[in-house]
């Protein structure tokens, strides 16, 4: 096994990823972590685990930043997770391949922010496009490489 975990902020997470994820903690020897506030119907192994939180906002949120480790790698969409992620020495992968970085967070809160004041103020902002093969494919690209990466970066630890 490795020595860092990736971590899946599973409540928002679209089914179409799982796939991704049990293949890529096949191929990896990865132990991958699931958390959400509502049972998913995942198998455990020896590899994969689901961890049920109490409901509310933010709880799985606050159970990842608290179990995760540096060199642990998050999945989610959450960009206040993603940033608490990346403070705590973490990466964090968003499902549609964009790897948050300390250069571009702190752009994506901005922006987060600003959309969340526009929607205060009644301005219509549309959701985010649905997911295509595209997104998968960048996805899983982006996650093999930060496993890599990761990888290549423990080992000399």
């Amino acid at each position: 096994m490795l020595n860092f975990k990736l971590w899946v902020d599973a409540d928002a997470l679209p089914r179409i990823y799982r796939d991704i994820i049990f293949k890529a903690s096949d191929r990896y020897q990865l132990e991958v972590i699931f958390v959400a506030n509502q049972p998913l119907g995942i198998t455990p192994s020896v590899r994969i685990k689901s961890l049920q939180v109490l409901s509310g906002a933010d709880q799985a949120d606050k159970e990842i930043v608290n179990q995760m480790q540096a060199d642990d790698i998050v999945l989610t969409q959450d960009i206040p997770l993603a940033a608490e992620v990346i403070e705590k020495g973490g990466i964090a992968i968003h499902p549609r391949g964009e790897v948050f970085t300390l250069t571009n967070i702190k752009a994506r809160l901005h922006l987060r922010d600003y959309m969340d004041t526009l929607r205060g103020a009644g301005v219509q902002t549309g959701g985010p496009k649905p997911l295509g093969e595209r997104d998968k494919r960048e996805f899983s690209s982006a996650l093999d490489q930060t496993i890599l990466r990761q990888k290549r970066k423990t080992q000399h630890k």
